[in-house]
This record gives C-alpha cells, structure tokens and sequence, in this order.
C-alpha cells in the first residue's frame, strides 16, 4: 500500500479553540501531509440549528496557525461566491500560506442553508453547467494577465487578478464528487485532485475507470490528478478499520486517504498516526 494520509475537520458543533488544537498538533505529526475543513454555513447530517463557522475564513486563520500542512475546504459550493471571488481569495490564501492551498470546489448541493439566505441552487442541469463554467472562470484568473468570458451564468471583460499565488499556474484544484456524466468529465477537463466522496473499493476503483476514460476522451494523462477519498475514523476510535479501509482503498489505485475525524480532540491524532505508520 503507497498511500498518504490527510485529515478533515468539519467547523460545526465546535469552538474555534477546539479546532485550532487539532490542526496545531497535527501539523507536528508528518504522518499528516494536509488538513481540510468544508463549505456550510449550518451543520450537516446533524441538528441544522447547531453552530457552524465559515469555512474559509476559518481556513485562512488555520493556515496561519500552521506552517508544513497544506491546507483546503472539501470542497466549495460554487454557487456560493462569485467564480472571480473565489479566484481572488484562493490567490490571497495561497500567498499567506506559502503555497500550501489545495483549491477545492464542487457544484453545491445544499438545498436547506442555500433555500434559507436566498441563494439560488437550481436544477441538477443548471447546477453542473454553472459549475463548468465557473471552472474555466476560475483556471483562468488564476493563470492569465486577463480573461474574457460570455457564458450563461457569468461574464467578463478584461477582468484580472493580482497577484497571484506561488503556485503555478495555479493552486492544485480538486474536484469532489462521484457522478459520472458530468462531475467526473469536467474533473477530467479541469482538475490535479480528484475526491471520491465514498463508498466501497469496488465503486472507487469503477468510478476511476470512468475518470480515465474522460481523460483519454480528450487527450490527458489520468496519472496527472492525485486520487483521494474520505475514510472516516468512528465515534469508537478503530484505528485498526481506518488502516483497513486505507488499505483497501489502496490496492484500488487510491493516493490520499483523507480521515474525517468524529471528534475535535488532539488525543486521537498520535495512536492514529501510530495505526497508519503500522
């Protein structure tokens, strides 16, 4: 088994204080080679009503507070910000971070936090065909002097984006999601990172055939984008399950396992270095 290991913390049902501890220490732990956060404004899959603090800005402050792990939110609603906004806070974090920013973004797909700010979601269609354009918008300011753009949902005129970020040409951008016709296509057309956001080996390993074929459709080396997945560490602590569904993974092509933690306790970071060193 050749792979690394990462970690998420979710900015829900928490305290900034709780959250701090677990990316301080785990930045003292090389087992660990990124820490990632997402992109709610309400808790999921819990009490919606619970605290949630933003994830960028939380992102930005943790990136400050640490100085070897690379640092993402897993993954943005595009729908969100403005692909322009968005490409102009990556470029900002990525210059304060030193270069360690994993730029993740998704279609969205929150339909209670999006219904209650007014912030319009739209049908599966609309939500992809924003997405895909918000990619180019993206790619492009982060890598060009300028970019024009006429699309259905945005549009620009000679619009820049300075300065930009260390890494060139741009911040690796991972895309999360497992849908085939279109989510996997445009990680094929625009991504270094591709997120399996879960499921057994068997339909990662599928799901990462249907990558390949997108890739070859167009001309592109599917060895270029970093395959991840979300393993995640139970209420119980089995490190053991975590180390065995890595591997499992692993043997499917898989390159980072990415362990959502139950809890935001620094306790649990050492016994599961332990286990993944084991």
């Amino acid at each position: 088994m050749d792979v690394r290991f990462a970690f998420k913390t979710s900015p829900q049902n928490t305290t900034w204080a709780e959250m701090l501890s677990v990316w301080q220490a785990a930045d003292g732990i090389d087992v660990f080679e990124s820490g990632w956060t997402f992109d709610h404004f309400y808790p999921i899959f819990s009490d919606s009503t619970g605290p949630c603090l933003e994830g960028w800005v939380t992102l930005t402050a943790l990136a400050q507070a640490t100085e070897r792990l690379r640092v993402g939110v897993l993954v943005t609603g595009i729908h969100y910000r403005h692909p322009a906004v968005l490409a102009n806070m990556a470029s900002a974090l990525d210059i304060v971070s030193g270069g360690r920013l994993d730029l993740g973004i998704g279609a969205g797909w929150n339909e209670e936090e999006s219904g209650a700010y007014g912030i319009e979601l739209g049908s599966i269609k609309e939500r992809f065909d924003r997405f895909e354009e918000a990619c180019e918008v993206i790619t492009s300011l982060l890598s060009n002097e300028t970019t024009d753009f006429a699309g259905t949902f945005y549009q620009l005129r000679n619009a820049r984006n300075e300065p930009k970020g260390p890494q060139q040409p741009h911040p690796p951008i991972c895309i999360g999601g497992n849908g085939e016709k279109r989510t996997l296509k445009i990680t094929a057309k625009y991504a270094q990172h591709w997120n399996f956001v879960g499921g057994t080996p068997a339909e990662f390993a599928r799901k990462r055939e249907v990558l390949a074929s997108h890739c070859a459709d167009i001309g592109r080396d599917p060895a270029e984008i970093m395959l991840s997945a979300h393993v995640r560490l139970g209420e119980d602590r089995d490190y053991q399950r975590v180390v065995d569904e890595a591997a499992a993974l692993g043997a499917e092509g898989l390159d980072l396992a990415i362990i959502y933690l139950p809890q935001h306790d620094p306790a649990i970071l050492e016994p599961l270095a332990e286990a993944l060193r084991g």
